[in-house]
């Protein structure tokens, strides 16, 4: 009697005329299962990277930032003119002035659909030299106050979420102008003068720039000196919730980033800054600081600074969406927004050139995957719930809480 084969994928089953089949044995059975797996999971990924490819090309994103305000918390664009022209904003006119030699100019910004920014004033002063840091805080603010009154039909002062909310609907096409300050430092270790910067609008303070100082560790230098934050730290992050003012923990150490979410009544927020996963740069916030971000509320703002976005410097649009798409994936997009730092670099993203190219931006994202919903999210809606929440938190705390007092030697 001859044997016949039959071919079942890729083992062989005898069968014997007169008798029946062969049960295969369990490792044919393993080896079937695997390959059977392994086709499954290539059809499964051949699903999805289609879908990732196409994207969703049924988003109108012209007319999704219509409906939503873009929102940068980050630009330095402040300083660049007090530097750039003196501090006199009559040199030029910046509504017509379309080439500013950096990233930021009025009909630009149109371009770029922008909604609201968040003024950053800063100084590159160290802590020790705290009145010269105050003194050009204080120029700053006025400057950007002065840059509202002389361009009313293009930027429009606002000093809650529901101010921003109000300009974007009412009055569209102008930009809301908020304001925040770059490190502690600029304080003059004194409660009394951050409650001033609250009352001339400042809305957020970053607990260091590039230095530590009285209330907190900065990521540079890297040796620490408080271990995050300090005890007179606590005490003052504690004061701006009370007050409403959004706590900021870009350039801060990691430690000083946990402290900070302990301790805090209020959502924080990274104004600048990246995921470490992607770019394993120091400025970046660890998955761990990221998930107690999360869990407190708050929200990461990723920034445009090349060398945050690709260690080689080499950044694209393409790589900071990675960032986005990241940080969305690990801890939802509720918690990831916009901070670009334009102005306040010399080299830029390839496609990231200046603030004109926000709408690109969000066709990338789009073309990802990345729903409407999500994106207005991360286009705005994050940063204004957490202001907002800000408000809440402050509302109630003032009712219950005494203002943080400096103390001076009774004389």
């Amino acid at each position: 009697m001859s044997e016949k084969k039959a071919s079942l994928l890729h083992g062989e089953l005898e069968v014997e005329h007169g008798q029946a089949p062969r049960r295969p044995g369990w490792r044919t059975v393993a080896l079937r299962l695997a390959q059977l797996l392994c086709l499954t999971g290539a059809l499964y990924a051949c699903i999805l990277y289609g879908r990732a490819k196409q994207g969703n090309g049924n988003i109108d994103v012209d007319k999704l930032m219509r409906e939503s305000p873009l929102i940068d918390t980050h630009d330095d664009f402040p300083e660049f003119i007090r530097r750039m022209y003196g501090n006199d904003i009559h040199q030029k006119n910046f509504t017509v002035e379309d080439r500013l030699p950096l990233h930021v100019d009025f009909p630009r910004l149109r371009k770029g659909r922008v909604g609201a920014r968040k003024n950053q004033t800063n100084t590159m002063i160290q802590s020790t030299q705290s009145s010269k840091s105050v003194h050009d805080t204080f120029q700053q603010i006025d400057l950007v106050q002065r840059l509202i009154q002389r361009y009313p039909d293009t930027l429009v002062g606002a000093l809650t979420a529901a101010d921003v909310k109000t300009n974007f609907a009412r009055q569209p096409g102008k930009i809301s102008s908020l304001m925040g300050i770059e490190g502690l430092h600029q304080i003059g270790n004194s409660a009394s003068i951050l409650r001033a910067y609250y009352n001339l609008g400042v809305r957020y303070a970053t607990l260091t720039h590039f230095c530590h100082n009285k209330y907190a560790d900065s990521e540079h230098p890297a040796k620490p000196l408080h271990g995050g934050l300090s005890d007179a730290g606590r005490d003052l992050v504690r004061e701006m919730n009370r007050i409403g003012m959004m706590v900021d923990i870009s350039h801060t150490s990691a430690d000083t980033q946990r402290d900070a979410l302990k301790t805090s009544r209020a959502p924080v927020i990274f104004s600048h800054s990246n995921a470490f996963t992607v770019c394993k740069h120091t400025r970046n916030a660890p998955d761990d600081v990221l998930n107690m971000l999360k869990a407190n509320g708050g929200v990461i703002m990723v920034t445009f600074l090349p060398g945050y976005v690709n260690l080689s410097g080499n950044a694209t649009l393409s790589d900071f969406a990675d960032h986005i798409q990241y940080i969305g994936n690990l801890i939802g997009y509720k918690h990831v927004g916009i901070g670009s730092d334009f102005d306040g670099m010399g080299s830029v993203p390839t496609g990231l050139e200046d603030v004109s190219h926000y709408p690109d931006l969000i066709q990338e994202l789009a073309n990802r995957g990345i729903g409407a919903e999500d994106l207005k999210d991360v286009m705005g809606r994050n940063i204004l719930r957490v202001l907002s929440e800000v408000e809440t938190v402050a509302a109630k705390m003032s009712k219950c809480t005494r203002p943080l007092q400096d103390y001076i030697q009774p004389r």
